[in-house]
Formats: C-alpha cells, structure tokens, sequence
C-alpha cells in the first residue's frame, strides 16, 4: 500500500480571516481554492494509480486532519478519481458527511454523489437512501440538495418525500436545502413547483428560496 506523503504549504495571511468566515469551527492554513488546487497536483496524479483500498486510506487520513483544507482536499480526490467508484465507495464516502460538518464539507460531499448518480442513474434510489430520514441534519440535507443537477431526470417523488420529511424542521440549513431544491428544479420545472408551493405549507425561508426564479 503507497504511504502518503502530503503536505499543504500553509499562507498565514489568509488564516484567520478564512477561519472566521466559517464563524472560527476550523482552523485554516490560508490556502485559497486555487492555490489549495495548485498544490494538490501531485497528489491528484499520484491518485491516479492507486487500487480503491489505499485511495480510501487517503481520502481518511486527509479528511481526519486538523486543518480545513485537508478536508477540501479529500473531497477532491474523491470527485478526481469518480470514474472508478462503485456504490460500496459511496457508502464509504457517506460517512464524512457527518464528521467535521458545515455547509461547505457537505454540499461539496453532495456535489460528488450528485455528480455519481449522473453517471449510475439506475443506483440514483440507493444513493439517496444512505442519507433519506437520517438522524443526521446534514445528512438529510444531502438527500434535499442530491438531485440539483438532474434537471430533467430529477425524481420528483424523491424530492417530494426529502422535502415533506423536513418541511416543519426548525433548522436554517434544513430549510434553506428545501428552497434550494424547488429553486433549482424551477429551471427545468416551473410548474411542478409552483404546483408543489400551493400544495404544502413551507416555511417563509423555504418559499422565499424556492419562488426566486417563478
């Protein structure tokens, strides 16, 4: 198994006012995206020959440092290397969502299982299921916001059943993922939601959200 040897170069002039975006939960290093990107060439290409059990020991050690931006990073070598990720990686991969959990972690997270699904529409139900009536809130919120790229092929009873699920829960990011969702399928579906917002009562956050575009 390849032993990884990676460390960012930290930019201290960015640290704290990076740390205190995220209302001081992490510790930063400073590494803005691109230069965070930038330094993580080597280990994207070094991934790219590595059987699925030394890349999911990556992924861990990386996602369990101190410094956000190891965290970032993790979740990138997880989207590089998504062409070779069956549902077992998924599974995997569904356990961060609930470690060191903020807004940015899991909607990046997401980003990758949504970007999964397009390419595996038929385990589209499996994935959603891993995260669907979760005790977890973040967890849910990656059931709400899965589908955001689906356009056209969004389910709209797997919408229907995250949303209802969580409609009447009194939490920002819980709600804010309700209008997200409806805001996004309005592009493809304006009517289905208009439809939806006249069926069910929201919150005043979720139906501002949701109504930006109809």
């Amino acid at each position: 198994m390849e032993k990884l040897d990676f460390e960012f170069k930290a930019n201290p002039k960015n640290a704290v006012a990076m740390a205190k975006y995220m209302k001081n939960r992490f510790s930063f290093l400073g590494l803005k995206t691109p230069e965070r990107k930038e330094q993580s060439q080597p280990l994207f290409e070094a991934s790219k020959v590595l059987d699925m059990m030394t890349l999911r020991q990556w992924i861990s050690n990386l996602y369990a440092r101190e410094y956000r931006e190891y965290q970032y990073v993790a979740i990138d070598l997880a989207d590089k290397n998504l062409k070779k990720f069956k549902f077992e990686d998924m599974v995997f991969l569904s356990q961060f969502v609930a470690q060191k959990s903020w807004w940015d972690s899991v909607d990046s997270l997401r980003a990758v299982f949504g970007r999964y699904i397009k390419r595996h529409p038929d385990e589209k139900t499996a994935v959603f299921e891993l995260f669907y009536q979760s005790s977890n809130m973040w967890e849910r919120r990656v059931s709400l916001n899965l589908q955001l790229m689906e356009k056209q092929y969004t389910d709209q009873k797997m919408l229907t059943d995250a949303i209802l699920f969580d409609r009447a829960t009194d939490e920002f990011f819980i709600q804010k993922a309700i209008g997200w969702a409806l805001r996004q399928y309005s592009k493809t579906d304006p009517a289905w939601v208009i439809e939806f917002l006249n069926s069910y009562q929201l919150s005043n956050l979720a139906i501002r959200e949701a109504s930006k575009y109809i």
